[in-house]
Order: C-alpha cells, then sequence, then structure tokens
C-alpha cells in the first residue's frame, strides 16, 4: 500500500496508532517520493498519568517514541490529538514550541479541539512568541457539518489549514449503505459505529448523491469526497483504504468535478438549520455585508 499510495501520488502519511508507526518506520524506502509525515499525541500509552494527556512530559516522550519508531529525526506535523482539560493551554503550547526550536517538529497543529481552545492557544501562542498551531484535523463529512457553525469561520479568519478525517464517515458514505442495506458483513460500520451520524440525514444525503454519481459514472464514495474536495475552508481528507480498489477509488475523487447546480442540490439536502446566534448575525450584519460588496471588499 505504501508503494501504491506513492505511485498515486498521496504524499502525506497519517498514523496515530503505535502499530502503525512500527509498520511505517521498519519499511524499506524504495522510491524517491518523500513522505509527509504527520503523527498526533496525546494516545493513551499507558496508566499512568504521564502516559496521557497533553502535558509537556507526555508530549516530550511522545515525540521521542515516534521519531525511534519511524526512524527519522523530525516530524514533518505533530498535533495535539484532543484537549486536556487537566493541563494548562500554554503548558502544550510551550512543549510544542520546545520541540520546533530543537528541530524535532516542523509544524504544530491540533485535533478535535473547539473553536475557543484553539484561539486562546493561538493567542497565548501569539503574545509569547510561540510556535503557532497551522492546522486542525476534524472530522466533517457532507452528512456531519457541525463544522461550519464555529470552527470553519474561525479557520477562515486565522488562516489555519483544515485536514479532514473520517470523510466517508466511517464507510456510512461509501454507497455500501441506505436505508434498506446493511453493509457487507464485517465492514467498518457493522464492527465499529462512529463517528456518530444522524441516519436519516446521512441517508437523505445518500439518496442526493447516488443519481449523481451514476450520472458521472463514479461511486456515491467519489461524490462524497469530491463535495468535501469542493469546500473552500478544506485542505486535505485523510482517507483509510484498505484495499487497492478502495485506494484507487477514493484517489479518483480528486477528478470528480460537482457543478454548482449539484453543488446547491447537496446543500440543499446536508445544509445545517439555522441557530443562535448564527442567525442574528446574519441579520444584523446584512447591510455592513452589502457595504463591502459595493466598495468590492465583500
Amino acid at each position: 500500500m505504501l508503494r501504491l499510495r506513492a505511485r498515486r501520488g498521496l504524499a502525506k502519511l497519517d498514523q496515530h496508532r503505535k502499530q502503525v508507526v512500527w509498520i511505517i518506520g521498519t519499511q524499506p524506502v524504495p522510491f524517491t517520493v518523500r513522505y509527509l509525515i504527520a503523527t498526533k499525541v496525546p494516545g493513551e500509552m499507558g496508566p499512568s498519568p504521564n502516559q496521557r494527556g497533553a502535558t509537556r512530559y507526555h508530549i516530550m516522550e511522545g515525540v521521542k517514541a515516534s521519531l525511534k519508531r519511524l526512524q527519522l529525526d523530525h516530524i514533518d506535523l505533530y498535533q495535539i490529538h484532543g484537549f486536556d482539560p487537566a493541563t494548562p493551554i500554554e503548558e502544550t503550547v510551550r512543549a510544542l514550541d520546545t520541540l520546533v526550536q530543537h528541530g524535532h517538529v516542523r509544524y504544530v497543529g491540533v485535533s478535535n479541539w473547539a473553536a475557543w481552545q484553539i484561539v486562546k492557544a493561538l493567542g497565548i501562542a501569539q503574545h509569547r512568541g510561540l510556535a503557532q498551531f497551522q492546522s486542525l484535523q476534524a472530522y466533517y463529512t457532507i452528512a456531519g457539518r457541525d463544522l461550519e457553525r464555529e470552527i470553519v469561520p474561525m479557520l477562515a479568519s486565522e488562516g489555519l489549514g483544515l485536514m479532514v478525517w473520517s470523510p466517508l464517515a466511517g464507510g456510512l458514505l461509501s454507497g455500501k449503505y441506505g436505508r434498506d442495506k446493511q453493509g457487507e458483513a464485517g465492514s467498518r460500520r457493522t464492527t465499529f459505529d462512529f463517528p456518530p451520524v444522524e441516519r436519516e440525514r446521512a441517508w437523505d444525503c445518500i439518496d442526493a448523491m447516488r443519481p449523481i454519481a451514476e450520472q458521472k459514472g463514479v461511486s456515491v464514495a467519489q461524490i462524497a469526497l469530491a463535495w468535501l474536495l469542493h469546500q473552500r475552508a478544506v485542505t486535505t481528507v485523510i482517507i483509510g483504504a484498505k484495499r487497492t480498489d478502495q485506494l484507487d477509488d477514493n484517489v479518483a475523487a480528486t477528478k470528480v468535478k460537482l457543478s454548482v447546480e449539484e453543488l446547491a442540490m447537496l446543500d440543499d439536502v446536508s445544509g445545517l438549520p439555522a441557530e443562535y446566534p448564527g442567525w442574528m448575525l446574519a441579520r444584523q450584519g446584512d447591510a455592513r455585508r452589502e457595504q463591502l460588496k459595493q466598495a468590492g471588499r465583500g
């Protein structure tokens, strides 16, 4: 699969489980493609308080262990995997800055944080002159657009990239599932029902994507991935193909073009209902946005 990824032009590897790191770290490098390695901390690595969380100790130990297993001298993108309510944000930010200053890490990012937590960390880093988060890794699909309420506007405001995990909602949007389709025995959703998805919403999205897929001669999964790639906030998506045919199908989504009409139809089905304060911000800001538009700044 590593060889195939290189041939398909996929130059980023994301890992967060020890066994995945070990597999990658023990592979010979038979090709000249330079992978971008992204990994995360803090997975819970043991029962001790120092073996979990976003503390300075755990971050330092985690990066040393990852570098050793990967057989590398640095990691391109090091991410905090989840918010640690027991550790001050400044301690986490300072630890990441130390890794950057020592050359162990090129850039730092975050995963599964709320918008206010990310902005607080960015403010601390900017005020203290420390390395700032460059990206967010988050869940986002056509059937799960909660990210658009607070996080997507924050990313645009602060200039962070967005890497999407589980872009097919754990396989639910692959086209193998539906109101009357339970999926293959042993498939991802039948063994691990995650991430949470409101089923009727997902079925509505699949019903809307299927005719588009048939018209274009592609899979439903490709339409779901293409929809994400058409979203301005999205930098990249993280695919989890287990077989070569799945890999080829996922990669082919990069060539799928959705028309304005198709995107509008998919938005009609999948768009979020209005929620406060969003609807009030839109109502009160209309006049000012129109002024900006007329001035060529909207």
